[in-house]
């Protein structure tokens, strides 16, 4: 848990959950795993959750852990902040019980005075949990979960009878980091009730393309307000996108990520850029081409390398920075998207 963190598009980490496994191409470096099979592996919350494989590399165990030492944390931080749920788990994995997501669900009704944000590779199961409460009916489960906290009970706001659902101050999201993912992950998201949906292309492992996400009430990429418009079917209101770091980290093209911006621009959704991760590209696509290939590539749009492709430098997270094309971008829902 951290009550300050250092990922640019939150404030806070709350880790009532932990454990995890891979699901895809963009686990396959997981920074969680890498703390859980190192610094982390004697503490009680990680220890057994993560090893290193034969080629050294970290990866989890598949087993999930809850802390429940942890669960009351956001009711005891008065300061309001945005918060991101389970950093180092997925609250979504086949492995978590509905019981442990109720009870993280009534904590973050309970502490009514935060964002939440809460990101997932698992979309389909949390379209299934958030489509089974309907908002015209009572929370029974949230509800009995929350009154069952004794710790709890100071801060209760009023869930009994109808509460509202989806809850005002949380945020969906998925986590994709490619087209295929993407088209795999984001129809699950857009079915799901949320006041906000957002998505995380981190890794960014090539490009995405949003704009063919048309299916009825869904009409490509449409922004909204962060306390949503009476409908809870509404697109995107989000996009963050970040390079790998780390290690073995994977290059981003930088046209993957204008692409996504201008999408984003031309459809009013927030754009945030996380970070370019491990690599850097040259500026403007030029510059001297050192002999040192292994800090120096040549990266085409398909992902592939070859003489044609754009200049990349391995530099490593702190010094690639954030900009692009000369500025930050750090819009977030709610505010005027520039």
């Amino acid at each position: 848990m951290a009550e300050n963190s250092k990922i640019e598009w939150t404030d806070a980490t709350w880790q009532p959950i932990t454990g995890c496994t891979l699901v895809s191409e963009g686990c396959k470096h997981c920074y969680a795993a890498t703390l859980a099979a190192g610094r982390l592996q004697h503490h009680p919350s990680r220890a057994g959750l993560a090893r290193r494989n034969a080629a050294g590399e970290a990866k989890f165990t598949g087993e999930v852990r809850f802390n429940e030492q942890w669960l009351d944390q956001p009711l005891r931080w008065k300061r309001p902040r945005r918060i991101f749920v389970c950093a180092h788990s997925d609250l979504f994995h086949e492995s978590v019980p509905d019981e442990w997501i109720d009870r993280v669900f009534a904590v973050m009704a309970l502490a009514s005075q935060h964002t939440f944000q809460v990101l997932t590779k698992r979309p389909e199961r949390m379209r299934a949990y958030l489509r089974r409460h309907d908002c015209s009916k009572p929370m029974d489960t949230i509800t009995d979960a929350a009154f069952s906290m004794n710790c709890a009970v100071r801060g209760y706001r009023g869930l009994g009878g109808a509460a509202t659902w989806p809850l005002p101050n949380v945020w969906l999201g998925t986590s994709v980091e490619d087209q295929t993912t993407a088209d795999a992950r984001i129809p699950h998201l857009l079915a799901t009730p949320a006041a906000v949906r957002f998505l995380s292309v981190e890794p960014m492992l090539g490009p995405v393309d949003l704009q063919d996400m048309q299916d009825g009430w869904f009409d490509g990429l449409r922004g909204f307000d962060a306390r949503g418009t009476g409908t809870h079917f509404h697109g995107l209101d989000l996009v963050i996108v970040g390079g790998e770091s780390g290690p073995h980290a994977r290059p981003m093209h930088p046209d993957w990520a204008r692409s996504l911006r201008d999408q984003c621009n031309a459809a009013g959704v927030a754009f945030h850029f996380k970070q370019w991760g491990g690599w850097a590209p040259l500026r403007g696509g030029d510059g001297t081409w050192p002999t040192d290939t292994e800090t120096m590539i040549r990266l085409r749009p398909d992902g592939t390398r070859g003489d044609d492709g754009w200049p990349m430098q391995r530099v490593g997270k702190k010094h690639a920075g954030r900009l692009l094309d000369g500025r930050e971008w750090n819009e977030m829902p709610g505010k005027a998207v520039e």
